[in-house]
């Protein structure tokens, strides 16, 4: 939607004016939002999630990669969020709390069923790992 309110003003522009200085706007335009949408792409498929016997692995990032190992023992709780443009889109997010402040457990982009799924598991598997100690 972005692309079509600064690409259409510019074509408008560039067709009336006939000055290299709009074609060149336009052509950057163009170029721009096609770098965005591989961008966003490659975003997408950088993040993932693997569920192990005593853990949850987390990764993300393009550029900067991080992993995030979340024992099952150490959730407190799981959610399940979802604003209105997520909902529109039909994504919702799991987020995973622990005692750490700084755990940033977030899996985004999942399905609204597979994320309820995923939540509910990760709570049996995190009271099968309190009742274990």
């Amino acid at each position: 939607m972005a692309f079509v309110v600064v690409a259409v003003p510019l074509l408008v522009l560039a067709l009336f004016v006939q000055h290299w200085a709009a074609w060149a706007a336009l052509g950057v335009t163009v170029v721009v939002h096609i770098w965005l949408a591989w961008l966003a792409r490659r975003r997408v498929r950088a993040i993932g999630y693997a569920e192990r016997e005593d853990d949850l692995l987390i990764r993300r990032g393009i550029m900067f990669r991080s992993m995030v190992v979340v024992p099952y023992g150490r959730m407190q709780y799981v959610d399940v969020t979802a604003g209105p443009l997520a909902r529109a889109f039909r994504v919702a997010t799991v987020e995973l709390h622990t005692a750490a402040a700084f755990t940033d457990a977030t899996i985004p982009g999942l399905d609204p069923a597979e994320a309820a799924r995923l939540r509910d598991r990760l709570a049996s598997r995190g009271e099968a790992s309190l009742a274990g100690l």
